[in-house]
Parts: C-alpha cells; structure tokens; sequence
C-alpha cells in the first residue's frame, strides 16, 4: 500500500515540476518532472505486479 503511495506522490511531484519548468521556461525543471513522472508509473507498476504475486502465493498456500 505504501508503495503505491509513494509511486503516486512521485507522479505527483512530476506533474508539479513540469508545470513549473513550462511556466518558468526552465528546461531542466522540466525534464527532472518527465523523469519523476516516469519513475512514479515505474514504481505504480512494480507495487501492481508485487500485489499479483503476492495474491497468487497466498492462493498456492490455501
């Protein structure tokens, strides 16, 4: 649950920064929100994927 908590609030930090390096010109502002945005989905994934296993796990042990 924290995981995707933490995926989001990366999301979330992306999306500001890219608004920001829009509005202000500043380029580099703008690539680290693409690149905050991109690690967030990665870490939104990787939360999903650990979820799916772990479900699958607990459904082999019962």
């Amino acid at each position: 649950m924290l995981d995707k908590l933490d995926a989001k609030l990366n999301q979330t930090k992306g999306n500001i920064k890219e608004a920001y390096g829009k509005l202000a010109d500043n380029k580099r502002i703008h690539a680290e929100g693409l690149v905050d945005q991109a690690v967030g989905k990665a870490k939104e994934v990787a939360a999903d994927v650990k979820d799916t296993v772990d479900g699958i796990v607990d459904e082999l042990k019962n």
